[in-house]
């Protein structure tokens, strides 16, 4: 059924009311988006490009916006979870979107959707197209937010996009093993489009749906490569190769995978006009994204990522090894019911001194005894259940001295809540 007077709503109570619209929190199909999208009869963007994979995702957005808008193109992006505020999920130029623009979407949305039964995140895609086509955006960026094939996201016919990686998520949905879970992130290809693998390890299924689809499959270290020193690194293909690029603002050894990938997907997609080193340079040494490595300093000092499975907390335990401080590290972790705990905890063994579990703030949230209970198991040392996230911190700041650090990790759902928590002390 519609919702009951919508135009009378703010933005936090329509949130509220549109996770009532489903029965399921997720409910993968492309029939009903696409239903609604025919309705609102939108004028697409002039680019669109898909980024889809099981990590790094955001970050890949985050550099593709800033080299887009380097040449004063409108550029709007949609990303998902956010982190504080829904309005994260949509932005134009590297702006939030308004909670006026966003309600006026629902509205609009609401009132051609009839008893269409949209999903959370259905509505919320639907709802920046319309915001992207009311502020008439050349270019989107459309973060995939589970798989490729029946994800939301892939109801916008793309020009390119860039598979990241592919490891063990969402295995509920999209497969048990990374072959079957190629499968579903290779639903983004397009017969004649280019799409690129950012990662030297590509499941096999990935090359067999782009010869089926007949995609334009660009692969790394096969189509194009980099090298990282000390300082900086360059990037390379069959025809072209810059150097003396500096590092990504972002930090980790990892982004310049991502960056890699942005780079071959923009010469495939026809704008080798931005692969200039001073382009790139002056474009991702100026990059923020909260929640990924994120530090905040202090006594004791944070460190903040959204780790959420194996691969992406090897990454984080990469970065562990490599600060070898004096002090000891204080971890806040809370975990969805469709994760494996095992995978994220096991590679940060040996870099933790304290372990507290916390209630994620969702309803998938695994709940902070149980965490706690499987993470001894795991870890072989104790650890406290501290219920939400708020109170897990307080737990974490009675535990560090001054020379400590308190990494916040396993979820979205635990380093929204914490950051909130920070940033609202003066």
């Amino acid at each position: 059924m519609p919702l009951m007077s919508p135009a009378t709503l703010p933005l936090p109570d329509w949130l509220a009311r549109l996770e009532t619209l489903s029965p399921r929190e997720i409910d993968l199909g492309l029939d009903r988006v696409n239903e609604v999208l025919e309705r609102l009869a939108l004028q697409r963007p002039q680019n669109v490009y898909h980024v889809a994979g099981t990590n790094g995702k955001g970050s890949c957005v985050a550099m593709l916006e800033a080299l887009l808008r380097h040449d004063e193109t409108c550029v709007g992006s949609y990303t998902s979870p956010h982190i504080i505020r829904y309005n994260e999920r949509i932005r134009i130029n590297g702006r939030e979107a308004s909670d006026a623009q966003i309600v006026a979407a629902f509205e609009r949305i609401e009132a051609l959707r009839g008893s269409v039964p949209l999903t959370y995140f259905e509505y919320g895609t639907l709802a920046a197209m319309v915001v992207f086509a009311e502020a008439n955006v050349d270019t989107a960026i459309l973060e995939i937010g589970m798989g490729g094939r029946l994800d939301a996201v892939n109801a916008i016919e793309p020009d390119a996009g860039i598979i990241t990686n592919i490891s063990l998520d969402h295995c509920a949905w999209l497969g048990e093993d990374t072959e079957s879970i190629a499968v579903e992130k290779a639903g983004i290809m397009r017969r004649g489009k280019p799409v690129v693998f950012g990662s030297r390890k590509m499941p096999r299924t990935i090359a067999e749906r782009a010869q089926a689809t007949r995609a334009r499959l660009l692969v790394a270290g096969q189509d194009y490569d980099w090298l990282h020193g000390s300082d900086g690194w360059m990037w390379s293909d069959s025809q072209q190769q810059l150097e003396n690029l500096g590092r990504p603002a972002l930090p980790g050894d990892h982004q310049l995978e991502n960056a890699a990938a942005v780079l071959a997907m923009l010469k495939a997609a026809g704008r080798s006009d931005l692969l200039q080193v001073d382009t790139v340079n002056d474009a991702l040494s100026g990059l923020r994204l909260a929640g990924r490595m994120q530090r905040i300093e202090g006594t004791p000092r944070y460190l903040l990522d959204v780790a959420h499975n194996a691969a992406a907390a090897a990454a984080l335990a990469t970065t562990l090894a490599a600060e070898q401080g004096d002090g000891k590290t204080v971890v806040v972790i809370g975990v969805l019911d469709d994760k494996d705990v095992s995978g994220i905890v096991s590679p940060l063994l040996g870099h933790v001194d304290h372990w507290i579990a916390t209630t994620a703030d969702s309803p998938r949230a695994i709940d902070a005894g149980e965490l706690a209970r499987q993470i001894a198991n795991i870890s072989g040392s104790a650890c406290l259940a501290a219920g939400p996230p708020q109170q897990a911190l307080q737990e974490a700041q009675l535990l560090a001295s001054h020379d400590d650090q308190i990494l916040v990790t396993g979820s979205f759902y635990v380093v929204g809540p914490v950051l909130s928590e920070l940033y609202s002390r003066p």
